[in-house]
């Protein structure tokens, strides 16, 4: 079993569909290993999004991570990076395909409901931020 990060962004959390979300990404054949809500601070998004700090939409990025609270969630399944990424859809949510968690819930570009680790080393790192080294 793989593991990997997923979180659901402050315009999902707003739109009230954590609980369609979840329900989705169970049926899909992810567990859920470790869950919970939390608002990051500017500092915590800064450290989490570092590897975009030069890019024109980084501090963008940053305000809207730190709009609303967040659900960050460890799941795991075989294959769980690449299953996830296809499964919650193209990163512009509207370019999305039809049934995807972003096409579903997202608006945007940034509006797009969810994040999700890109690769294995990503997404330990991404678990260890959120859950600590014994996640």
């Amino acid at each position: 079993m793989d593991r990997t990060l997923m979180i659901i962004k402050p315009d999902a959390v707003a739109k009230h569909v954590i609980g369609e979300i979840l329900q989705r990404v169970e049926a899909e054949g992810f567990i859920i290993r470790q869950l919970r809500m939390t608002q990051l601070s500017k500092e915590q998004a800064e450290a989490f999004y570092a590897v975009h700090r030069e890019r024109s939409f980084f501090g963008e990025l940053v305000a809207f991570m730190t709009s609303g609270p967040v659900v960050p969630m460890a799941l795991e399944r075989a294959d769980a990076v690449p299953h996830l990424r296809q499964f919650i859809g193209a990163t512009d949510s509207t370019k999305a395909a039809p049934g995807t968690i972003r096409r579903e819930f997202g608006t945007d570009v940034q509006c797009n409901a969810v994040h999700a680790s890109d690769s294995p080393e990503n997404a330990a790192r991404e678990i260890e931020f959120f859950f600590g080294k014994s996640a």
